[in-house]
């Protein structure tokens, strides 16, 4: 690919530290077109199904892409908001609190950018918004707090396939996981604890974690040991035993084996087992979406309490909450350590006007 020559470079543009805020990403609206065409996109990443090529193009085109939209779109329409996707709404809000926070902490240097791995914003044009804001420096943050190839890594991939036609290729920094990050684990706690003190305590807490293929961990992805490390730390943190809380994993896809126990069946159980009340919650999304607000607060209370349960609590993710977008902005700070610090405005101005200086003297337009 060669490289991009942009014409609105300017060789005097001032140099910053740029910050990409990445989730997995939305449909543009929840109208069976716009969710097939992110279903589409979402489904033929090579990291989400690892199939043969010609087989799963078969399989996705001629069957899922034919039948999967319909019953996706009724499921968006359930939770989206006249903001639109629940998920782009939190997102944007995160994105503008961590640039506010970090601007405190930086005096202005640092600019955030967010992009969805799939859908809009795209990686590449939050890549190329910090590119334009003079970002010579890019930590690419994820919102998984547990490391999978079909999460994190399929960031990377979008982050690299982008930034290998820039002509001035940004140092690159990416934060892997914060699985059993302490602020991330007292987040959750916190947010239970508040969470309780209005609702009062449960029989059982639920921590549901996205599913993946049980071969895929089988293979070396390091996702469930990574979920079972958050769920013990965070049990602990809110001093539970072991009979007060249950791990569990949800939104599987196909017929294969994916990680378990699966939430819905784990509800199915506890309500037939007579326990009468339960919290649940999903430690792994950083921010509330189709999975959380859908699929857990309205499908699986349906199966609890249809299986004999009384009480049924969603809480809900950390979103925009103060607390955890502390924690996001000092796991920036950690990873950035180490990078230039700004000049003060006089020292940088005179730096860039020779710069300038030395570009027009080589033929560059003025």
């Amino acid at each position: 690919m060669p490289a991009n020559n942009s014409s609105s470079f300017e060789h005097d543009t001032p140099e910053r530290v740029g910050v990409l805020l990445v989730n997995l990403g939305t449909p543009d609206s929840p109208s069976p077109s716009d969710v097939r065409r992110y279903l589409k996109e979402f489904l033929w990443d090579s990291r989400i199904v690892e199939m043969s090529r010609p087989l799963w193009w078969l399989i996705l085109n001629l069957v899922i892409l034919n039948t999967r939209p319909r019953r996706s779109a009724a499921a968006y329409s359930k939770v989206w908001t006249e903001q639109g996707s629940p998920l782009l709404v939190i997102s944007r809000q995160q994105q503008q609190l961590l640039q506010e926070l970090l601007e405190e902490r930086s005096e202005g240097r640092i600019n955030v950018a967010l992009g969805m791995r799939y859908g809009n914003p795209s990686i590449a044009s939050g890549l190329n918004q910090l590119r334009e804001a003079g970002a010579r420096q890019i930590l690419v943050v994820p919102l998984y707090p547990q490391y999978a190839a079909a999460t994190t890594a399929s960031t990377f991939d979008a982050v690299t396939e982008e930034v290998r036609g820039w002509r001035w290729l940004p140092e690159l920094r990416f934060i892997n996981h914060y699985h059993d990050h302490a602020g991330y684990i007292q987040a959750l706690a916190d947010s239970v604890r508040s969470y309780w003190s209005e609702h009062g305590q449960p029989e059982r807490l639920v921590m549901s974690f996205h599913g993946i293929p049980k071969d895929y961990f089988l293979a070396g992805d390091p996702y469930y040991c990574e979920c079972q490390k958050t769920g013990r730390l965070l049990s602990e943190s809110l001093g539970l035993q072991e009979n007060q809380w249950i791990l569990s994993f949800q939104s599987r896809l196909g017929p294969r084996e994916w990680l378990k126990p699966y939430t819905s069946q784990t509800l199915q159980t506890l309500g037939e087992q007579g326990i009468k009340k339960v919290h649940i919650l999903c430690p792994g999304f950083s921010a509330d979406c189709l999975e959380t607000l859908e699929e857990i607060a309205m499908e699986n209370r349906d199966v609890y309490l249809n299986a004999g349960g009384e009480e049924y609590g969603y809480i809900p993710c950390l979103n925009d909450d103060g607390q955890h977008m502390e924690v996001i902005a000092d796991l920036v700070e950690q990873h950035i350590q180490g990078w230039p610090t700004a000049p003060d405005a006089e020292t940088e101005g005179r730096l860039l006007e020779q710069r300038k200086r030395n570009a027009v003297a080589l033929g560059a337009d003025g």
